[in-house]
């Protein structure tokens, strides 16, 4: 297996720069192979997340492919002696200006160094001292350079990726921008403001765009954090006195942020005093801004207008609540993922008992798996239904769209063909509207689903007929108050 191992490396080294091979492929060591264990030697535990991160996807796939081997699990080991030698091997004398110049001219003169990547002498990288992206200002040596605080790896979900995410009417526009804005980090779509209910993929999407930006630039430096996060720290900082440093942390050594839960920071005046201006640091030095909202950012309480303003000057995205079809394939997407035998009437079954919230869909997926596994039993329509009879909503949460689509219009005695239809008389206007909101309220379904079952509507159309009869209901108009409390008891005796 070690000839299998340095096959892996040599067709690494061809695919990354000299400088990151040498960096972080280069210091591991070989720890031996028994049972589809490989060790591996590292000089410490940095190493490990890193690569993980970054290559190790790559690694294993060039060693299953050299070996034969289908599956290879990595088995980390410090080793002091590779720490030793790394240590050794980065230590450098004091250097003068002066003295680096002199080199870089004479390296410039010989034409048998041009496209070497060799760093200065002194400025060699070591984890957590990687150097920013070149900004084309000047050589890549000098006392700034040396003085460039330690970087910490960007905190983001290994599973959320943009390969993993299942895309849908409900989240094609959110899903567009974020790819786009990870493509040209700062030039399109920069602030992108992703705003959408509990469990429908923000998160999932914030963290895909960091691993993108990192997929081209491995040396970017990705901010991930919550509100509250950031809260935290300006508030230790303030406590601790250390604002420049927590300045410094959050504008000059930041490429891209990425914040979730953006709304949490309404009502704390000084926290969103000091985001505006760390906003418009990086705004202004065409840095990546991306956040997330349950909320549209004019709907989030006790945010100050000029934020408001702000999150609006790029891309606003909103996710809804995804259609049966996008479910399904999330659900089985999630199923590949975790090597669950899934059948498609099962995959169906989740799609149909949990609607509106890909987080709760998913754990309900895995917490079937456990109890089949526990009980030995395969996983079929028959003993789903039984393990999740509990979790099933109540019988009146069961109708479907063609149930309350059946009693609007025995209701008002007309056909379903003229609720489908694009007639704009008040008599059949009047009862469409009350059937897309009791879809909407009772179902939770997504305005672009509604619209396709309302006869292709626009979902925009259906927006407007939901809370028009919202809107009726507040202020308490007879007509419509009485044929939806019908309505709804005929619903929920069926």
């Amino acid at each position: 297996m070690q000839e299998h191992w340095q096959a892996a490396l040599t067709d690494m080294r061809s695919r990354l720069s000299q400088e990151n091979f040498e960096t972080w492929l280069a210091p591991i060591g070989w720890g031996g192979y028994d049972a589809g264990k490989l060790r591996l030697r590292i000089p410490n535990k940095f190493y490990a997340e890193w690569i993980r991160l970054h290559y190790l996807d790559l690694l294993t796939d060039s060693l299953r492919a050299k070996s034969g081997e289908r599956s290879i699990d990595v088995l980390w080991e410090v080793d002091e002696r590779l720490a030793s030698e790394l240590k050794r091997s980065t230590e450098t004398p004091s250097v003068s200006v002066d003295a680096n110049k002199k080199a870089s001219s004479s390296t410039r003169s010989d034409p048998n160094s041009a496209g070497k990547s060799t760093p200065p002498l002194g400025l060699r990288m070591t984890p957590g001292t990687i150097p920013p992206p070149s900004q084309n200002n000047g050589p890549s040596f000098g006392p700034a350079r040396v003085s460039e605080p330690p970087r910490e790896l960007p905190n983001l979900n290994p599973k959320y990726h943009f390969e993993s995410f299942v895309v849908g009417p409900s989240n094609q526009l959110a899903h567009a921008a974020a790819a786009a804005a990870a493509s040209s980090p700062g030039a399109r779509y920069n602030p992108l403001f992703i705003y959408g209910g509990v469990g429908l993929g923000k998160t999932h999407l914030v963290n895909a765009v960091g691993h993108r930006v990192l997929e081209s630039n491995p040396n970017a430096r990705i901010l991930y954090v919550s509100a509250e996060r950031f809260t935290n720290d300006f508030i230790a900082a303030l406590q601790n006195h250390k604002m420049d440093e927590f300045r410094a942390h959050y504008r000059n050594n930041c490429d891209v942020l990425l914040m979730d839960d953006i709304q949490f920071l309404g009502g704390r005046d000084q926290t969103m005093e000091e985001f505006f201006h760390t906003f418009n640091a990086l705004h202004h030095a065409n840095k990546q801004i991306v956040v997330s909202s349950d909320v549209y950012p004019q709907q989030m309480k006790e945010m100050e207008e000029r934020l408001i303003s702000r999150f609006q000057w790029g891309m606003v995205a909103d996710i809804q609540a995804p259609e049966l079809d996008t479910r399904i394939a999330i659900v089985k997407k999630k199923a590949e993922q975790e090597h669950i035998d899934l059948p498609d009437d099962v995959a169906h079954f989740l799609a149909e008992i949990v609607q509106s919230n890909v987080r709760e869909l998913e754990g309900t997926l895995i917490r079937l798996a456990v109890k089949a596994d526990l009980m030995h039993r395969p996983i079929d329509l028959a003993f789903s239904r039984e393990a999740l009879r509990s979790n099933q909503p109540r019988r009146e949460n069961l109708t479907t769209v063609d149930d309350i689509q059946k009693a609007v219009c025995e209701y008002f005695s007309i056909r379903i063909s003229d609720l489908k239809s694009h007639r704009r008389h008040r008599s059949v206007a009047q009862p469409r509207m009350i059937a897309m909101y009791l879809c909407r309220q009772r179902l939770n379904t997504s305005y672009t689903e509604l619209g396709d079952r309302f006869g292709g509507k626009d979902h925009t159309t259906v927006m407007s007929a939901v809370r028009k009869i919202e809107s009726r209901i507040l202020s308490h108009d007879a007509d419509v108050l009485a044929s939806v409390q019908a309505i709804e008891h005929r619903l929920n005796r069926s």
